[in-house]
């Protein structure tokens, strides 16, 4: 049976349930519902001696699931990360091309049918790519679906200024999904990232998706590929169906369900990382020190500095990039910066990997 309604739960999910409690095999490439219910659904099929295939739901085309099921079944992988969001990849990647700003590129992107006409949300918030996350980090680690709030930003405030400005100090913004083993806690995160343009993942433009898995003893891995469409997609449910029609029963994540651990998530405020920063502030006297004294308290300090005047409107675009500093100092200093009166509009934020 193929289930393709979308939801997260509701339809969607009674009709894999019965199909499973009726022995029916099940293919589905319905990410939500796999990364909210696939633990129960996965031992639900175990226990039916009937198979679970979601091949589709992470990634489109790019075979990763089966990769990290098969290919990889013998590494121990620490992290995966990569773009997977072929919407907010697009947009991104038009945005730097045509120079145009963020709300005509969507209108653009809704046009060709990359981007849902009536909300596209789901895409742009990080939404969809947390439950491609949530499914890789169970495959990857061998591990229950995380159901802890992971960290997790989209790209609409992200405007055309902070892309020319990315591409003058050598980066690209990209849309990152990551997940990754610290300390024997899983962090799982989706938000844009400075990416410097000589990596591979700064060059995958346009719709494409790409995902990087790395681990031991083979190192990396790298797979690209068609992230969304009626060919990536009917490419990945074919191959469920040829894995069910080929007779064997597989764990739906790789191994049994009762083997999978359950592991707690790394505290996200501790997360350290260098910081993009851009402040629209008035152009006067005092400003930047205000900025650079409230760094100076949450113990953040600068590695460079940029400042853009605009004479005519009497405003100021101050641009810092920071060393690595902690999450929850960053935040706290944003909050504490935003609410001077001379701080315009809402501070950017970009992480730097």
């Amino acid at each position: 049976m193929f289930e393709v309604i979308g939801l997260e739960g509701g339809i969607s999910k009674k009709i894999v349930e019965k199909a499973l409690h009726n022995k029916i095999h099940v293919i589905t490439p319905n990410k939500a519902l796999i990364s909210k219910h696939g633990d129960y659904l996965s031992k639900l099929a175990e226990k039916n001696n009937v198979n679970l295939e979601f091949e589709a739901s992470v990634a489109g085309g790019i075979p990763i699931l089966r990769t990290i099921k098969e290919g990889l079944a013998t590494n121990k992988i620490n992290k995966i990360y990569g773009i997977l969001n072929g919407t907010c990849n697009y947009i991104l990647s038009e945005m730097e091309k045509t120079k145009d700003d963020f709300s005509n590129v969507l209108k653009k992107a809704q046009q060709l049918g990359y981007a849902e006409p009536s909300n596209p949300k789901l895409d742009l918030n990080g939404y969809d790519a947390i439950s491609k996350v949530k499914i890789l980090s169970a495959l990857a680690f061998n591990i229950r679906i995380p159901k802890t709030k992971s960290l997790m930003e989209g790209i609409e405030n992200i405007s055309f200024k902070d892309i020319e400005i990315a591409n003058q100090l050598n980066y690209r913004i990209k849309l990152l999904g990551i997940t990754e083993l610290i300390n024997g806690k899983v962090f799982e995160r989706v938000h844009p990232c400075l990416v410097n343009k000589n990596s591979y993942i700064a060059n995958v433009n346009g719709v494409m998706n790409a995902v990087i898995v790395k681990g031991k003893p083979v190192g990396e891995s790298i797979l690209q590929g068609e992230g969304a469409g009626p060919g990536a997609t009917s490419s990945a449910l074919m191959s469920d169906l040829l894995s069910i029609l080929r007779g064997n029963i597989k764990y739906p994540f790789g191994i049994a369900y009762s083997k999978r651990k359950i592991l707690n998530a790394y505290n996200t405020d501790n997360y350290l990382n260098s910081l993009y920063l851009r402040f629209e502030v008035k152009d006067k006297p005092g400003v930047l020190s205000i900025i650079t004294k409230q760094l100076a308290v949450k113990k953040i300090s600068v590695a460079r500095l940029i400042q853009i005047p605009n004479h005519k409107n009497k405003t100021a675009s101050i641009v810092i990039i920071t060393h690595k500093s902690k999450e929850k100092d960053a935040q706290n200093c944003i909050k504490a910066i935003k609410s001077n009166i001379n701080i315009l509009k809402n501070p950017i934020l970009i992480r730097l990997i």
